[in-house]
């Protein structure tokens, strides 16, 4: 059986993962897309190394586009093999994977309008939105702790990984004649105790495991403190310097975190007279699906609806789906919070935002989540004078925050805990994925240290038999 890492191999997006078992079925885990800055990756993303038609199955670990954004551009030059998810995260992709075909036709359109002037041909959208649409013909939902029969030759479940609502840790177990392998793929591994979803869950034992070190060399802060840092983020911008702060988000899962964290300061009496808006389509229409799946919430945030019926409202929270009303908010002179997809600030109406207000002093910028090295978002955090944004410059001025404790991921020493289910000795093989390489040698150390053994660090498309 043969594991070909194709994606997000020393590198922390592009997620995908080709096994090939004896009898030559082929099943692929994740599907991601590629993100930097702009178009840069338009060419890794089209370079897939393998032949869609011929994937038989396609095993998703969760929404996040890094994970399944590349689902229909496989599907438009043919896979028509069988999508495995849980069902939150095929509800999440409904509308994800359309948003992501219309942010290609968006961005093709711009760049083919600099491609004209420079007199060459236009090119074509890795994928549009009714790609997107079509794909979902290939999806089937299978809740946690079902086991999924593939053509008697590998049995598939889902385990809570506790990242966004339906990730799942994905155990396979595969036979070759006597012999029986089982494979962990760990997806993105969420944080313990978060405001809204359940913990990860210990998974079986496996005999080899691919596994997630985005933050291999962090710790992350208390949970706890996440929404005093907010509250404070909000007294400063908008009652001191009556300014507006941005809050670029991902649509799922951070954004929800922060409607309810704003929710309890709410009902706690603790936030100010202010207007909190919520611009962007996605993360509206990704809080609808969250409140579908109250089966992934965990027992506080059951607890607290019993008082609030619903923890994603309140009446100063306002959702905004038009163009107009989103416009509106940058000729509005009042304080306020906008919280706004994108959460790495590349795509989505929170450029708009940063483009209007970056260079003004009584706006702050806060940065809730991991932007990738090469995006506006690293550049703004990092501390540039001056970033671009739709190919103009403009000088920071705006007040930079940070809060890490709301990450998704966990950091090094949660995902040492999550792994703890495993016994070291019977574990063959360990693969180091989707990280910076250098997060990963430290992580791969540090694993070492405490006693796991064949830990290796795959480079982009290398292979190993299992």
């Amino acid at each position: 059986m043969k594991l070909q890492f194709m994606g997000a191999a020393r590198e922390v997006t592009g997620s995908k993962h080709l096994l090939t078992t004896k009898s030559g079925l082929k099943i692929l885990l994740d599907c991601g897309m590629y993100q930097g800055k702009g178009l840069e990756t338009d060419a890794m993303n089209r370079d897939l190394g393998f032949d869609p038609s011929e994937i038989d199955y396609l095993i998703l670990s969760h929404a996040h586009i890094d994970h399944s954004g590349l689902i229909p551009y496989i599907y438009k030059l043919g896979f028509r093999g069988t999508v495995l998810c849980t069902p939150a995260t095929r509800d999440l992709c409904a509308i994800m994977l359309a948003d992501a075909g219309r942010i290609q036709e968006q961005d093709t359109q711009t760049f083919n309008k600099k491609r004209k002037a420079q007199g060459l041909d236009p090119v074509e959208p890795i994928y549009d939105e009714q790609d997107a649409q079509a794909c979902m013909s290939c999806f089937i939902s299978v809740p946690y702790h079902k086991k999924f029969n593939i053509e008697g030759e590998v049995m598939v479940e889902f385990f809570d990984a506790g990242h966004i609502l339906g990730s799942s840790c994905t155990v396979l177990e595969i036979k070759e004649g006597r012999r029986k392998i089982r494979l962990g793929f760990t997806g993105d591994i969420g944080r313990y105790n978060k405001q809204i979803l359940k913990d990860p869950e210990p998974f079986p034992q496996v005999d080899y495991l691919i596994m997630e070190s985005t933050y291999g060399d962090r710790l992350h802060e208390s949970l706890e403190s996440a929404e005093q840092e907010l509250l404070m983020a909000v007294l400063d911008t908008c009652t001191k310097k009556k300014g507006k702060l941005i809050i670029p988000s991902f649509a799922i899962g951070r954004a929800q975190e922060i409607i309810y964290a704003l929710d309890r300061l709410e009902n706690a009496k603790l936030l100010p007279d202010i207007d909190v808006f919520v611009d962007s389509p996605l993360s509206v229409s990704a809080t609808n699906i969250m409140r579908l799946h109250s089966e992934c919430f965990n027992d506080d945030i059951v607890e607290y609806c019993k008082t609030d019926p619903d923890p994603f409202g309140f009446d100063r929270l306002h959702y905004i789906q038009s163009v107009a009303e989103s416009k509106m908010l940058n000729v509005r002179h009042k304080p306020c919070v906008i919280i706004s997809a994108s959460g790495m600030m590349e795509a989505g109406r929170v450029k708009h935002h940063l483009a209007n207000h970056i260079e003004n002093p009584a706006t702050t910028i806060l940065c809730v989540g991991y932007c990738e090295p090469k995006t506006l978002g690293a550049h703004i955090m990092r501390g540039d004078k001056t970033v671009s944004i739709f190919g103009h410059l403009h000088a920071v001025r705006a007040e930079l925050r940070r809060i890490d404790s709301l990450s998704g991921h966990g950091d090094y020493s949660e995902m040492i805990n999550y792994i703890g289910c495993q016994d070291k000795k019977k574990l063959k093989g360990l693969f180091i994925v989707h990280g910076e390489e250098e997060t990963q040698m430290h992580f791969k150390e540090t694993l070492s240290e405490l006693g796991w053994k064949h830990i290796s660090v795959p480079a982009f498309r290398d292979e190993v038999e299992l």
